[in-house]
């Protein structure tokens, strides 16, 4: 056995043994992790705010839970609202839902030409085998619902708790960050913490303002109607189809189309119809205006990228995924080398021509080069001195390449000009039949 053998063995065990020790510690704080990452981003939306008050004379810590505690009250009114509405519109739904039956029941009578009724519709539903079934498991389940709820709301103040410290704490934590790196590091990092904080921030508030756009528009239209609790159904309607990705229009507008059914059927596909023409809306007109200088990513793009964080890490990857995207967008555009685009029709969307329209413009290039030179024209490049292609023959610089030669003042485009090849420089020319012109030079002559 060669020596170094054992020691290769043990040293092979030792690294599959820290890599086990390593996934399960992992595995075991992925939780932790997250909860880190929410709470991270999180600061950086709020470190305008907190920078802004604190260059102000206020103190960074007691900025920074001025922001949280505005935050929270907005937070608890909000939900405070939406929960009374829920509750009073329940309560509504189960008194009036033995109307709300007789009138399916009649139209589904007519229609089918079927004999249900009220009674035996609610007979078969009470003793249905699926309702025991749930009870039962919803019973059983309260324990374990219980511990969730609770669990949630551990991780909401550990989120808060990190993000609190983050944004209070944001110039030390740079600087200790920035300490074990050497200059020009330094300068890469702050550059994407700044991008980071600005990108970040930026789409908190442009979604903000979307969302109050997105709220008065739907609150105006359910007062209109006389849809009740209007006011929350917008701040609903607003908050959610902003910030939760994808999937949240469709969960805003469910609750105020199901709210306006209960007044009205009609209520609720012009609440539906509304919600579709104000989507298109936001998306081709307000949202582009709004996001231009802040998080200006294609609408392909930030889909691809939901759905990247979502596969990755779920909801919590849904949410950060477009700040994430338009932060690393913007701090690798720094550093890509772009190039000027060429003028090609390919380029600015147009194909290649049709074969008429080659035609055409041929046939027009054909019409100018064979309209009679202009008298004056000649006169002032004769007085300049410029050059005149000629593709007719050989000319009097004793070329006989296809581009023709100088030509001299006064001198004749067709025929050349001896004294002009002269001037130019000596050498053997030859005799052209096809201008009968006689050069007496071979280098080029220019005046």
């Amino acid at each position: 056995m060669p020596r170094w053998l054992p020691r290769a063995m043990v040293l092979a065990l030792a690294l599959v043994a820290c890599f086990q020790l390593a996934s399960w510690g992992f595995h075991q704080l992925i939780t932790l992790l997250l909860n880190i990452l929410i709470a991270f981003f999180l600061a950086l939306a709020v470190e305008p705010a907190v920078d802004w008050m604190a260059a102000r004379g206020m103190r960074r810590g007691l900025a920074t839970g001025v922001v949280f505690l505005g935050t929270l009250v907005a937070a608890a009114g909000f939900f405070t609202l939406l929960g009374s509405m829920l509750a009073g519109q329940i309560a509504t739904m189960v008194e009036e839902f033995p109307q709300y039956l007789d009138s399916v029941i009649k139209w589904v009578n007519s229609t089918f030409h079927t004999h249900l009724s009220r009674l035996e519709v609610q007979n078969n539903l009470l003793k249905s085998d699926w309702l025991r079934k749930y009870v039962q498991d919803s019973a059983n389940n309260v324990l374990a619902v219980s511990a969730t709820v609770l669990g949630s709301l551990f991780n909401l103040l550990t989120v808060a708790l990190f993000s609190f410290y983050f944004a209070a704490d944001g110039p030390r934590l740079r600087r200790a960050l920035c300490s074990v790196l050497p200059p020009r590091r330094q300068t890469e990092v702050l550059r994407a913490w700044e991008i980071a904080v600005a990108k970040t921030g930026g789409y908190l508030y442009s979604r903000g303002l979307m969302a109050v756009i997105s709220g008065i528009a739907h609150y105006v239209l359910l007062e209109i109607l006389g849809v009740p609790y209007a006011p929350a159904l917008g701040m609903w309607v607003g908050l959610v189809s902003q910030f939760i990705p994808t999937i949240g229009t469709y969960l805003a507008g469910a609750l105020p189309i199901l709210i306006a059914f209960t007044v009205n059927p009609w209520y609720a596909l012009w609440v539906f119809g509304f919600v579709v023409v104000y989507q298109q809306f936001e998306n081709y007109l307000l949202q582009p205006r709004i996001t231009a200088k802040t998080v200006d990513i294609h609408p392909a793009v930030a889909f691809g990228s939901v759905v990247a964080g979502t596969a990755l890490m779920g909801v919590v990857g849904a949410l950060i995924a477009i700040p994430v995207t338009a932060t690393l967008q913007a701090f690798l555009g720094a550093y890509v080398k772009r190039y000027e685009v060429t003028d090609d029709p390919r380029v600015h969307g147009g194909g290649r021509r049709r074969r008429g329209a080659r035609m055409v413009a041929r046939f027009r290039r054909t019409l100018h080069d064979e309209q009679p030179a202009s008298p004056l024209k000649d006169y002032k490049e004769s007085e300049g001195g410029g050059s005149h292609l000629d593709t007719g023959g050989t000319d009097s610089t004793g070329g006989t390449g296809s581009t023709g030669g100088t030509e001299d003042a006064g001198g004749d485009t067709g025929a050349g000009d001896v004294e002009g090849g002269r001037r130019g420089g000596s050498g053997e020319g030859r005799d052209d039949p096809r201008d009968g012109g006689d050069a007496s030079g071979g280098a080029p002559g220019r005046r």
